[in-house]
């Protein structure tokens, strides 16, 4: 089983259940975030935290050793279908990045120089926050500085 095959069967499961993401991600020990990253196939889950995943979903017994062990496999990380995403949300995230992405990278390299933000030692969280013009969407990105190095 591939991780798409493997993201197919476990979407569908926890559809089946009627679980949700958070509940996941309590059950596997890790953040909503990195949960759902992993089964979407972009984050690779140790035996532990797969297993513990595939327990909740009520898989039949071979199917759950093989979706465990998918998800154990490293991924294609950043693999999206087409160059510019399609889907409405996914491509507001890339608009930011292409409205916003030289204002970020230019306050970054103010504030701590030549350098990058970490996509590895990195965090993310998503909050929802009440507003009484329509409900916002909070995204946190905490990512390690990287100073690039002279040699």
């Amino acid at each position: 089983m591939d991780r798409e095959e493997c993201t197919e069967v476990v979407l569908g499961a926890k559809r089946q259940k009627g679980v949700t993401f958070q509940e996941l991600a309590e059950g596997v020990g890790r953040h909503i975030v990195w949960t759902t990253a992993a089964i979407m196939g972009q984050a690779t889950m140790d035996d532990t935290e797969a297993r513990a995943l595939t327990g909740m979903l009520d898989l039949e017994p071979d199917l759950e050793a093989e979706v465990a062990s998918a998800l154990q496999q490293i991924p294609m990380k950043g693999s999206l279908d087409a160059d510019v995403p399609v889907d409405p949300l996914i491509y507001r995230l890339h608009e930011i990045t292409q409205v916003y992405g030289t204002t970020i990278k230019a306050v970054i390299h103010e504030k701590f120089g030549d350098g990058i933000m970490s996509a590895i030692d990195f965090e993310i969280d998503i909050e929802r926050v009440a507003d009484p013009k329509g409900d916002r969407v909070k995204l946190t990105y905490n990512g390690k500085f990287l100073p690039y190095r002279k040699w």
